[in-house]
């Protein structure tokens, strides 16, 4: 099987409640909290019609699913994409969950999606989607119930719509009941580059940690979306040499290094990275085995798993995307002295900011950018430093330090919480 066909035959669910149950062993939890955290609290499934522009009717199914709300409201982004399943909404709301208590903000886990390529629709299908989804879902959501956000193929006017549509359904503006939001509407500075900044503040920490000068580094890069592009630019900037980059159609190479400012443009000029002047082409599978310091995964789940975990030639990785590792290829990459940065901990820069989205949105306060990023960089490095501490205690890789920590701070506030009624 190729890469490609190993990654689409892992069900991202079972991937999440296998990294839970590896924590939940470790912690030796109390058999009925386990059996508590192991499944999703709800789960919503909805089959909703959209008019299109050439004046037919299609039926769209989306998902809500929130996975503990122990710690607080629900929290975590709406994906479109053609392949989104409800196992793949579980697993992310699962990932949320521990995402909000390794940082230490008072969210729970949520996760939603839409079966779609929006791609092919239109702009006003794409409104008219988005304010049908948000109708269905809105027994579930608010402000102090489940925030939804931005995440792959939504964006801040995705948001604004949603929030928009709640807000007249309650008859006054509701800013808090979505994060990623246009700053114009209550979105919060820095908010758009938070998941790749926090990802970078995590890089660097890892570099400080073992030694590595990343003024001289070799940085990969697969996702050139929003994380993976402006993880380019922000890394570019410490003075690192990003080498390899690829979007969903390929990658490309340059061992010299690619101006990342160039390839922005070439990307907005021509829909895609492939095609870059001055660069080899590659597939995704052949920029992940890529000779580099440090590779980030920005992309989707379960790229690195059994079938390529043995070539894989970082010094890191850093996980800007969601679940894109497997637990076997986690302990492959860590008995060949691989640093794996888990997504629970070196992406939470995109959740972090939208906690701090949703207290300005409450408070009717607006924070400056700088402000914003002290305020994030100091959880990201607290959080990098507790899990390097735990995983060192425990003789963990960094992944279970990670989970080790966010199911314990979860599993004390669902037990002090106790079962209702």
């Amino acid at each position: 099987m190729t890469t490609e066909q190993v990654a689409a035959s892992i069900n991202p669910w079972t991937v999440a409640q296998r990294q839970f149950d590896l924590a939940a062993d470790r912690l030796n939890l109390d058999p009925g909290l386990r059996r508590v955290l192991r499944e999703p609290r709800r789960e919503l499934t909805v089959h909703f019609p959209v008019k299109m522009d050439d004046g037919s009717v299609q039926v769209f199914t989306g998902y809500r699913v929130q996975h503990n709300v122990g710690r607080g409201p629900a929290k975590g982004g709406i994906r479109y994409h053609q392949d989104v399943t409800l196992d793949d909404v579980k697993a992310l709301a699962m990932w949320m969950t521990w995402k909000c208590a390794v940082v230490g903000i008072p969210f729970g886990g949520g996760k939603g999606g839409v079966v779609v390529d929006p791609k092919k629709l239109s702009r006003r299908e794409l409104e008219g989607l988005t304010r049908r989804f948000a109708t269905e879902i809105e027994v579930l959501i608010g402000p102090e119930r489940d925030i939804p956000a931005p995440d792959v193929n939504t964006n801040a006017q995705v948001m604004a719509w949603m929030m928009d549509t709640f807000s007249m359904h309650q008859g006054y503006t509701v800013p808090g009941v979505v994060t990623g939001k246009p700053v114009g509407l209550g979105g919060s500075e820095g908010r758009n580059e938070a998941t790749a900044r926090g990802t970078v503040y995590c890089v660097a920490e890892a570099a400080r940690h073992l030694g590595l000068d990343l003024r001289s580094s070799r940085v990969v890069i697969q996702g050139f979306g929003n994380a993976g592009s402006i993880a380019a630019s922000l890394i570019a900037r410490e003075g690192a040499r990003v080498v390899g980059v690829s979007d969903s159609v390929g990658g490309i190479f340059a061992p010299e290094g690619l101006d990342i400012d160039r390839v922005l443009k070439w990307k907005a000029e021509h829909g895609t990275v492939r095609g870059f002047p001055g660069a080899t082409a590659i597939s995704n599978a052949q920029l992940l085995e890529l000779e580099c310091d440090v590779l980030i995964p920005a992309a989707l789940e379960n790229q690195i798993t059994t079938a390529n975990a043995d070539r894989i030639k970082a010094r890191v990785v850093a996980e800007a995307a969601n679940g894109p590792t497997t637990p076997d290829a986690d302990e492959l990459l860590h008995s060949r002295g691989i640093f794996l940065i888990p997504d629970v901990l070196c992406n939470a820069g995109g959740v972090t900011v939208s906690y701090f989205e949703w207290v300005q949105d409450l408070n009717r306060d607006h924070w400056s950018e700088e402000i914003v990023n002290a305020k994030l960089h100091e959880i990201m490095v607290r959080a990098f430093d507790e899990t390097v501490a735990m995983a060192a205690k425990e003789d963990v890789n960094m992944r279970t330090a990670a989970y080790l920590l966010a199911v314990d701070r979860v599993a004390s506030a669902t037990a002090l919480r106790g079962l209702y009624p």
